[in-house]
């Protein structure tokens, strides 16, 4: 998860273990006649593509996903890719073999810049920093001293590559970068006791105003409306076919008695969504002060802490920065 290997690298890795790649697997694992016109015979290499394909598939967490690509018409046959935001997707389908947490860990990611150093080796801050101006990545760098001791330090991408008269530097030393992001770690824990006693306290206020039973009086309320629209409806059903009310009639109060059956429903339907955004907020809130105490005797900084903690730091000029946490302290 944190080697800060990329698609080409992670091929190079599984090429040189000797795993063969789906298309091999199905092939000579499973006996299958199976066949990828992509793939050269016998040559059952591990590309880019596959593990980009492999890394983004919720189908590991239990979810199908269709409706990617689709013909564009009955009279053109050619198939087109369908945007994200369009895909059916139906969760918790199967059994999952992937953690979600893992899974969306991946997926977050995938989205930083977490190319490695000329050594081989990535840096902890990898696709995490950010100029606090221009909002681009900030570039590592190394410089010697009087005494001959080498440092690194960190500047503002666009006055390094593209002119120093769109940003400045907002250079800043790895020690001190490390030292205020220590620091900020170890005051959110030290809040924590502080954070679990209020939530015990909100716990104990939902409690005592019984919002629970609050809320279930009036489902039971409504409930009680929309049965007893039902029955008009069936009354006004009967008026109808025995001539007592006009076509007419029947269709404007069919039409009223509908309409406040679906506010009700609508009324019950932000009840249950209230609660559950209640309840889904403590649990977060819980989950982030557990993800804290993990790291209660901190001593030192490494690429996992930061990638669980941390979502970017910006940096700006005079050694000021400003850390966004995956959750609120």
């Amino acid at each position: 998860m944190n080697e800060g290997l990329g698609n080409l690298s992670i091929c190079r890795k599984l090429n040189d273990m000797g795993v063969l790649n789906p298309t091999g697997y199905k092939k000579k694992k499973l006996n299958q006649n199976y066949s990828n016109s992509k793939i050269i015979e016998q040559d059952f290499l591990w590309c880019p593509s596959t593990i980009r394909n492999i890394l983004k598939n919720d189908i590991y967490i239990g979810n199908i996903t269709q409706g990617k690509r689709k013909v564009k018409s009955y009279k053109i046959h050619k198939i087109e890719q369908v945007p994200e935001n369009e895909w059916i997707r139906k969760e918790n389908m199967h059994e999952a073999i992937i953690d979600k947490k893992l899974f969306d860990k991946a997926q977050n990611l995938r989205k930083v810049d977490t190319r490695v150093q000329n050594n081989g080796k990535l840096s902890i801050w990898a696709g995490i920093l950010r100029c606090g101006d221009c909002k681009r990545a900030m570039h590592k760098k190394y410089c010697k001293n009087k005494t001959g001791k080498i440092y690194e330090y960190y500047v503002c991408s666009t006055y390094r590559k593209k002119s120093n008269n769109l940003c400045t530097k907002h250079t800043i030393k790895i020690d001190d970068l490390e030292n205020a992001v220590l620091t900020a770690i170890r005051m959110c824990i030290e809040s924590l006791s502080d954070i679990e006693k209020i939530l015990q306290d909100a716990k104990k206020y939902n409690k005592i105003k019984g919002l629970d039973q609050e809320i279930q009086n009036i489902k039971i309320s409504k409930q009680k409306d929309i049965e007893k629209i039902d029955n008009l409806k069936r009354y006004l059903y009967e008026d109808f076919r025995n001539e007592l009310i006009t076509k007419e009639e029947y269709l404007a109060y069919k039409r009223k008695y509908e309409q406040k059956i679906k506010n009700a429903k609508e009324i019950i339907n932000n009840l249950d969504r209230q609660k559950q955004e209640q309840e889904n907020n403590i649990n977060e809130k819980n989950e982030w002060i557990e993800q804290f105490k993990v790291n209660k005797n901190i001593i030192s900084l490494d690429r996992d802490v930061i990638v669980e903690l941390i979502d970017y730091i910006e940096i700006y000029e005079n050694n000021k920065i400003r850390i966004y946490f995956k959750f609120t302290c």
